[in-house]
């Protein structure tokens, strides 16, 4: 079963950026789209973004588009979320996953489609 550890998180004011990484291992993660989701406290899971197989096709939550970008090494069974203009409704655990069953994004899946879960890593946004 592949691993997902995520890891990058950290404390930022407003305005400011931070660069999530999502390694994974246990499975080659570069035939399938990987996404990330986060939980904000008292709150449900939630899509923050997606990215196919290859890295062209990417998808994003509405709030976080032009703060956010997804990016991935498949040399490195890596994903990436790069966040810029950081706001305090961003502070949730971050968490990514893999579609292993879809190298596309044409149908996104919610949170409650997949069964394992990394830690996560906490990101928390000061105003």
């Amino acid at each position: 079963q592949v691993q997902l550890e995520e890891s990058g998180g950290g404390v930022v004011q407003a305005g400011g950026s931070l660069r999530l990484s999502c390694a994974a291992s246990g499975r080659t993660v570069s035939s399938y789209a990987m996404y990330w989701f986060r939980q904000a406290p008292g709150k449900e899971r939630e899509f923050v973004a997606a990215i196919n197989w290859s890295g062209v096709i990417t998808y994003y939550l509405d709030s976080v588009k032009g703060r956010f970008t997804i990016s991935r090494d498949n040399a490195k069974n890596t994903v990436y979320l790069q966040m810029s203009s950081l706001k305090p409704e961003d502070t949730a655990v971050y968490y990514c996953n893999i579609d292993g069953t879809r190298a596309s994004i044409t149908f996104l899946r919610g949170p409650g489609e997949f069964d394992y879960w990394g830690q996560g890593t906490q990101v928390t946004v000061s105003s």
